[in-house]
């Protein structure tokens, strides 16, 4: 891949923000692009319907952005669709709400991007609001490899090891530039052209396991995602137990759909049953430890909510909901 002339003479990169009832945040979140950003830019704000009068409020304080008052909660995947067909830079941007821009990190970025052409996707280091590295700002492919490792607990055992925890590289800070399989989603930099050329996010994605298929498809088409530690912002995130639980369902739907698409066929038996192990595992553990350790009473909760849903995960997204096309991919079916 080479570097792409720009699509107009508009700004350099488009700054997408999809915004759901994170009315504060997301105003933090803005304010700290406008205060560390200097590249040309353009801030598109989709807003899913917020109830709690984000749309007004971001309308209010920024009067020099392009927000899109969604009549209903697209999700991240198509919000993020919908604002990009407005975008008019060179590359994009997707930034969540619930993060700061810190120390010129959009800037940093971009130009991280304009010395790596052939890379196509670019990420930063991201910080938990604590300040401590969230080492899943870049992650590994899903594989069977991998999925073994999470479900035997080698992964947990041995984090800091490549080897049997794949999918977090090990015990890799995040502070080297290198090149990775996915960039996460909340701050993920795309060539415009290849972001057109693979039809954006998969609708099929609702919240999470966009970015992963985009990334693989991407690589499917010369793209080598890289990340720069030169680049850093914080992403808050957290949730209650409750809200953990279904943010777990909502994972494990997405890995399953994941692994129907993405692995050989004689392995996608083997990576549901994995998958699903995973979690009765989970459960199983947190229940037998709780008597003894008090503290993990609220993970058996979690778990065992998990495990009862299960009808809502273990089959991925169906095949009842339609995919985007893209001609790779349907060459990739047939050949299947």
């Amino acid at each position: 891949m080479t570097a792409a002339p720009p699509i107009s003479d508009g700004p350099l990169v488009s700054i997408l923000v999809i915004s759901y009832n994170t009315r504060a945040m997301t105003i933090e979140c803005l304010k700290s692009v406008v205060a560390e950003t200097t590249v040309p830019h353009e801030l598109i704000v989709v807003d899913n319907a917020s109830p709690d009068g984000s749309a007004a409020a971001i309308a209010a304080a920024f009067s020099d952005i392009r927000l899109i008052a969604s009549a209903e909660n697209l999700g991240f995947a198509k919000g993020n669709n919908l604002a990009a067909r407005e975008a008019k830079g060179t590359y994009i941007l997707l930034l969540n709400p619930d993060t700061l821009v810190l120390d010129h990190a959009i800037d940093r970025l971009v130009a991280f991007a304009e010395r790596t052409p052939r890379a196509g996707i670019w990420g930063g280091r991201t910080l938990k609001g604590d300040g401590t590295l969230d080492p899943v700002c870049a992650f590994g492919d899903q594989t069977l490899w991998s999925l073994f490792c999470r479900t035997s607990g080698l992964a947990r055992v041995f984090a800091s090891s490549a080897l049997f925890n794949p999918e977090l590289y090990g015990g890799w800070a995040r502070d080297s530039e290198r090149e990775v399989g996915v960039i996460q989603g909340c701050f993920l930099l795309v060539e415009r052209r290849l972001w057109d050329a693979l039809g954006g996010f998969d609708p099929v994605f609702g919240t999470y396991g966009e970015e992963t298929d985009f990334c693989r498809r991407a690589r499917d088409r010369g793209a080598r995602p890289r990340l720069t530690p030169e680049a850093e912002i914080i992403h808050y995130g957290g949730a209650s137990s409750k809200q953990q639980a279904a943010k777990q369902i909502l994972i494990l739907k997405a890995r399953m759909t994941l692994a129907r698409r993405h692995l050989p066929a004689w392995q996608q038996s083997t990576a549901g049953f994995l998958l699903r192990l995973w979690p009765f595992s989970r459960m199983l553990g947190a229940r037998l430890q709780a008597p003894l350790h008090p503290g993990i009473a609220e993970a058996a909760v979690h778990w065992t909510t998990v495990w009862r849903r299960r009808g809502e995960w273990r089959d991925g997204a169906g095949d009842d909901v339609p995919r985007a096309e893209h001609p790779r991919d349907a060459e990739a079916r047939r050949a299947l």
